[in-house]
């Protein structure tokens, strides 16, 4: 509560220095949002909704995050208020429950220095060496609680460092982290047009965390023995570079060495290991685009590049330092995308070649072909996608593709189960009532024989603009393997939101399969859900 009241204070103390001096500077701003989510689960074993507290003791649960922003006279504070109440997003399995500041931070701008002290949100480059962000779907949240200082040498030239310990919840993680940027833009002539930037980390264990390796290390056989590294430093060096229809960005990292938990891969399981590892990656995408035609290339390759705030958050997602860009395509379509690959940060190589192409106004033509294995050549991900927009036919949107894909199930930790090969036709076809009211139709079948077996989707959809939505789906395992735990099992979706200006409140009977849940290319395995689900979002 001591905690709670200082920051309360440091905001008060702000808006009055704000509103003191709005008399003759003029009122400053106010504004904030709310998101309010609430689960109520329905226990049912058949699916595997069940075997934990959350549905065979508490039944119901939610979180809560409440924002709050004010600026004036140059400053600019902001407080967030995080409630969970035996919430499953930490852990699905089981319950988290706590109340406190989950973000506050005060900047101010002083002849081209901005200071920021609280909890910092920002990257460096494209994220691969340091990202600090929020992700509410997946609970990720790294900010670093420390200092930041961002200085305009130049009017094309911005350097910024910063100082902190990573969030952890409620409290913080022990090591320390240290980071450095400098991005400059300059024209090159008439159409050629460069944005460099070099980036430099450093984390530093705390003693505790040291010792806790050492002694484990010391455990191993002598031949796998090593002394840890208090510290970690990891470099990067990027630019994007647009010449006319061109556009192409490149960074590469690397990594000193530093203690990891490196996977070994036996027959049907993944043991965890101390491994002392330097790392490196490289990361490059090329566009070209003109009227009618947009071609990109992606590739990554990536070597024991595992930036964590300490080797023991080894947990997927916990203790992220920075953000991997995923290389394959996120598909929106509901069966696809239980198979979304995740960025490998031990070892991947990666490529994916896309190409957009619209002829007229009423077609357009998607094709994709996306390739990732390991460094090691252990197949990992294949897929061809074609999509086609038609716009052609009076009051009518339609979607058509189709997608082939083999997937390692490797990437849920399932070890000797053989590639999933599967092809998954689809369609959505929207009808344009009158201005207001359009009403969709989603269908989706992919055939396979591997994992859970053959799946089918069908979804309809009813919107009133501005306001209404219902949706209402059914997911069918229509062909199952002999190991599928769903045969003959429905899984609906009901769903229905109202949208009033700024407030948002939505509501949804759900029956979810077991799978990959993905948010901005970072994904995590979530077990099956039974229950209603509610959504309340609103800002001012």
């Amino acid at each position: 509560m001591k905690k709670i009241f200082l920051h309360f204070s440091l905001l008060s103390a702000l808006a009055t220095l704000g509103y003191n001096n709005a008399r003759a500077q003029g009122a400053g701003t106010f504004s904030g949002d709310l998101q309010l989510n609430g689960n109520f689960f329905q226990r049912d074993s058949a699916i595997g909704a069940a075997g934990n507290d959350l549905y065979d003791k508490y039944l119901s649960g939610g979180e809560g995050w409440l924002s709050l922003r004010y600026s004036n006279y140059g400053f600019t504070g902001y407080l967030r208020l995080d409630v969970f109440s035996n919430s499953n997003l930490k852990d699905p399995y089981k319950a988290m429950s706590g109340f406190g500041i989950g973000a506050w931070s005060i900047s101010k701008e002083i002849m081209g220095l901005t200071i920021t002290g609280g909890y910092i949100y920002d990257q460096i480059g494209s994220g691969i060496l340091f990202r600090s962000y929020e992700d509410r779907g997946l609970l990720i949240d790294n900010a670093l609680e420390g200092l930041h200082l961002k200085y305009k040498l130049a009017d094309n030239i911005t350097v910024k460092g910063f100082v902190g310990q990573q969030k952890n919840i409620y409290d913080r993680y022990r090591p320390i982290i240290k980071g450095f940027n400098a991005e400059g833009d300059f024209s090159l002539g008439k159409s050629v047009h460069i944005n460099p930037g070099v980036g430099v980390l450093n984390r530093t264990l705390d003693q505790q965390t040291y010792t806790g390796i050492y002694n484990t290390v010391q455990t191993y056989d002598v031949a796998d023995r090593f002394t840890p590294m208090y510290n970690t430093y990891a470099f990067t060096g990027y630019n994007t570079l647009t010449a006319g229809d061109f556009t192409w960005y490149v960074e590469g990292a690397y990594k000193t060495h530093e203690t990891i938990n490196y996977p070994i891969l036996n027959a049907t399981s993944i043991d965890q290991v101390y491994r002392d590892k330097p790392g490196n990656i490289i990361f490059s995408t090329l566009g070209y685009a003109r009227k009618g035609l947009a071609l990109n290339v992606t590739g990554k390759r990536t070597e024991n590049f595992v930036m964590r705030i300490s080797p023991d958050e080894n947990s997927p997602n916990n203790g992220q330092i920075n953000w991997q860009p995923i290389v394959a395509q996120i598909r929106p379509q509901r069966l696809i995308a239980r198979y979304t690959p995740a960025s490998q940060d031990i070892s991947e190589k990666a490529v994916n070649a896309n190409a957009l192409v619209s002829p007229n106004d009423n077609y357009d033509f998607n094709l994709s072909y996306t390739h990732i294995d390991r460094l090691d050549g252990l197949k990992l991900y294949r897929e061809a996608y074609f999509e086609a927009n038609i716009r052609s036919v009076k009051n009518f949107l339609i979607d058509v593709g189709a997608q082939y894909m083999e997937y390692n199930l490797f990437y849920q930790g399932k070890i000797g189960d053989p590639i999933l090969k599967a092809i998954t036709p689809f369609t959505e076809i929207t009808y344009l009532i009158n201005n207001k009211s359009s009403l969709k139709l989603q269908a989706q079948y992919m055939n396979a024989k591997e994992d859970d077996g053959s799946w089918a989707f069908v979804g309809l959809e009813y919107a009133i603009a501005p306001k209404w939505s219902f949706a209402l789906s059914d997911m069918y395992n229509v062909a199952p393997s002999e190991k599928s735990i769903y045969k003959d099992k429905h899984f609906y979706n009901v769903f229905i939101a109202r949208t009033q200006g700024a407030h948002r409140i939505s509501l949804a009977y759900v029956k979810q399969v077991a799978g990959i849940n993905c948010s901005g290319g970072v994904c995590r395995y979530e077990p099956a859900f039974s229950g209603v689900r509610l959504m309340i979002t609103s800002s001012f």
